[in-house]
């Protein structure tokens, strides 16, 4: 019995052993750096600007080609959407402007480390038998491997400052937001990949959804300090074109009183139910 154990165990390997391809492509890398900056930018916080006129000048980022999609009309338009989330009342026009922002990109790039659990490919031996004349070529030794990752990275530093137009004097600046992306595949016994990282929402296996019930993690969210930067937000009614703003405001907190009343209302008419069955429950005791 024994015997027959130990057997199967050596033959689990052989059984098990897969093979899996993946055909690279361009949309990996923008994931990873279109997350950087999302997250990076989701780190500054315009709101000490909230309610001011700003200029947002962009010929600092302009020039950057990127990679991708993630080039800097992204990062701009990126920088313009927090600016909007702040409150800020951004102008087209720098005159108009009573302060002018101005963003910088540090940082944007994409890494990749590779580690084999094994003997990697290589053609020593054919590169030898070259030297000697009259030899025929030797094939390249395969990659033998219990298992394989390949780890990508992205980095994304963005800065930005205001300063009063008029004056030039310094009033606000971010400090520098750094933020990383990270996407790691693995194979094992040459089945895979299966995928992780911040721009998966769990395990993956082959591009498909891979569950791993003890290992269920909830993803971690942006930091946003203002609206959530990577979630759907509805900011408040903008007034019509033939009323002002304090109109506007008086409208909406009618729609909040109403609001409040109606849960007043239910609640009293669902506590005056409750009531008149205690008192229709105590009736029936009594009879």
């Amino acid at each position: 019995m024994f015997r027959t154990v130990l057997i199967l165990l050596l033959m689990l390997p052989a059984v098990a052993a897969g093979c899996g391809t993946t055909k690279q492509s361009e949309a990996k890398q923008q994931l990873l750096a279109s997350d950087a900056v999302d997250r990076s930018i989701a780190r500054i916080d315009f709101t000490p600007l909230s309610g001011q006129t700003v200029y947002f000048d962009t010929s600092y980022i302009t020039n950057y080609k990127g990679i991708g999609f993630v080039n800097a009309e992204y990062v701009v338009s990126s920088l313009r959407q927090q600016l909007f989330s702040a409150g800020c009342l951004v102008q087209e026009k720098r005159e108009d402007a009573e302060y002018v922002v101005e963003a910088r990109i540090g940082t944007l790039g994409n890494d990749e480390h590779d580690i084999v659990y094994g003997v990697p490919a290589n053609n020593a031996l054919s590169a030898a038998s070259s030297v000697v004349p009259n030899t025929p070529p030797l094939p390249t030794i395969p990659e033998i491997s219990f298992a394989r990752r390949e780890d990508q990275a992205a980095a994304a530093k963005i800065a930005a400052f205001a300063y009063h137009r008029e004056s030039r004097e310094p009033v606000w600046q971010s400090g520098l937001s750094l933020a990383r992306s990270t996407s790691k595949d693995t194979w094992l016994l040459g089945a895979g990949p299966f995928e992780r990282g911040t721009i998966h929402d769990g395990w993956y296996f082959a591009g498909s959804r891979f569950r791993f019930p003890l290992l269920r993690r909830k993803p971690k969210p942006l930091p946003a300090p203002v609206a959530a930067y990577s979630k759907e937000m509805l900011f408040q009614r903008p007034p019509a074109a033939d009323e002002t703003p304090d109109e506007a405001e008086a409208i909406a907190a009618d729609s909040e009183s109403a609001e409040a009343e109606e849960g007043v209302e239910q609640a009293s008419a669902e506590e005056t139910e409750s009531e008149v069955q205690q008192a229709d429950a105590s009736e029936e005791q009594a009879e």
